[in-house]
């Protein structure tokens, strides 16, 4: 066999890295220029690590995904807890068969449009060991990135494995544009300790930190109210001022976090009202925040957005399509406060024709009850971003609990 064929630096002619012939693209390079084409359609990658087990990291991303959804946000959810894939059973996915033909995996899809993927799917019998090395977990989390036909998503949230080994750097090494890294404590200084490394590999790897989750941060007595510190409480907050991270919140310790996971259901969609709800609700408040920034950055009026919102009789109208008229709010996202707004009469209800229309009058973002998928893609391809199972109401308290981060939705209602 030719020299020309081997890797310059391991002298191994099955090496991926060796060099390519000219005019040829090496294995390695068409690898990644695959991975980046899956994931070109996917605008925010952020990576849930931990320095320590037993912290609830899985908890937290399952939970987060699930809030961001309900914000009407398009998520996938990639495990890559290879030894131990716990989102399947946090999401009640056992037993559940993957699709997918000879070069794409489908995601499974929540009644949500929360998109998942674990190893734990495509294991015969839940308990099952994966007894794996280095090599094996990295060319399967590559598959997960080239091959699972994830769509169109604003956010990918990838569970990683706690501590700093092979699967958060095959993370980082071949998601190139990751977003940043939201790290999960326990308020006491044992678990702090070993989250500061974590902290370390993100800056070794020129990875950002989007910030700090503090899990189990004081338990919220049921009967009484009262707050008792397990744990100790506050223990996350001091290290991310130390460190000059975002601290993004604290999250009680709450039995129900233990119910929900058992019986596979997030606790956000079921005990949103609870206090452990309310702070999944304000850290993703927090994220979704910095995404507004961004997007207004690129906008040339700054903060100044144009909320649309679909009514019938003074009220939100829960089906996008059969509303009377369009409310149409200009609001300041910086000050969250409301300035002009005007009624437009939309064009007839055609397939196509509202996303196209709402384009044109300058709409940035439509909250709405339900909505079909064939109309949210539509207006997301157009930049506009689409909020969806709000309640009836008066249209202008339901912008200004958009603004303020408390506008509760739940699921979609529309039926086609």
């Amino acid at each position: 066999m030719s020299d020309d064929n081997k890797c310059s630096t391991c002298d191994d002619s099955s090496c991926d890295s060796r060099a390519a012939r000219p005019g040829e693209a090496s294995d390695a390079t068409r690898e990644r220029q695959a991975i980046a084409q899956r994931l070109c359609q996917i605008k925010h990658k952020l990576l849930v690590l931990s320095g320590k087990g037993g912290v609830g990291k899985s908890t937290v991303s399952v939970n987060l995904a699930a809030t961001l959804a309900q914000a009407g946000k398009r998520v996938g959810l990639l495990d890559v807890d290879i030894h131990g894939p716990s989102v399947p059973k946090l999401l009640h996915l056992e037993g559940t068969k993957l699709k997918g033909g000879e070069e794409s995996i489908l995601p499974v899809e929540l009644e949500s449009g929360l998109k998942v993927m674990s190893i734990g799917l495509l294991l015969p019998k839940a308990d099952d060991a994966v007894i794996w090395r280095g090599p094996m977990k990295h060319g399967v989390i590559k598959q997960f990135l080239r091959d699972v036909e994830w769509g169109a998503l604003d956010y990918l949230i990838v569970d990683c494995p706690p501590g700093t080994g092979d699967e958060p750097l095959a993370v980082v090494q071949l998601i190139e544009n990751a977003d940043g890294a939201v790290v999960v404590t326990t308020p006491q200084e044992l678990a702090i300790q070993d989250v500061r490394r974590s902290v370390r590999f993100c800056d070794q790897l020129k990875l950002p930190v989007a910030g700090v989750v503090e899990n189990m941060s004081g338990f919220v007595c049921p009967h009484c109210g009262e707050q008792v510190t397990l744990f100790g409480a506050g223990g996350g907050e001091t290290m991310a001022a130390e460190l000059g991270l975002t601290f993004l919140g604290r999250v009680p310790f709450d039995p129900a976090v233990v119910t929900s996971g058992d019986q596979g259901r997030p606790l956000v969609l079921g005990e949103h009202h609870s206090e452990t709800g309310r702070a999944f609700g304000r850290i993703v408040r927090q994220l979704l925040d910095t995404d507004l920034a961004q997007a207004s950055e690129q906008r040339p009026d700054g903060d100044r957005l144009n909320v649309a919102v679909p009514v019938a009789a003074g009220q939100l109208c829960l089906h996008f399509g059969h509303c009377e008229q369009f409310l149409m709010f200009e609001v300041d996202a910086a000050r969250k406060t409301i300035g002009a707004r005007k009624a437009l009469t939309p064009p007839a209800h055609e397939p196509g024709v509202l996303p196209r229309w709402l384009k044109e009058v300058g709409a940035d973002v439509i909250i709405s009850g339900g909505m079909g998928v064939r109309a949210q893609s539509l207006l997301t391809a157009s930049g506009i971003q689409v909020v969806i199972g709000a309640s009836a109401g008066d249209p202008a308290l339901v912008v200004q609990d958009y603004l303020d981060g408390t506008l509760q939705t739940g699921a979609n209602i529309c039926d086609h």
